[in-house]
């Protein structure tokens, strides 16, 4: 698979588990509870910005991935 694919795979991923975690301790942690879907619904939206960022960072930064800050020359 594509570097970039999976790179972006990956930072969404991230974004989705991380808030969705968040959002679930916040609250207690309850996964019986209807919030807990409430907390699935709104964690997607962090994790489908995450892949608008990843468009926008494969035209500018590191062309190896789809980060914005270019790689350091060493």
């Amino acid at each position: 698979m594509n570097r970039l694919i999976l790179d972006t795979v990956e930072r969404t991923l991230a974004a989705y588990v991380t808030t969705f975690l968040g959002l679930l301790l916040a609250d207690g942690f309850n996964l019986a509870d209807v919030s807990a879907l409430k907390a699935a619904a709104i964690a997607s939206v962090p994790a489908a910005l995450s892949v608008v960022k990843a468009a926008v960072g494969s035209l500018i930064g590191d062309k190896a991935t789809v980060g914005w800050v270019p790689r350091a020359r060493s």
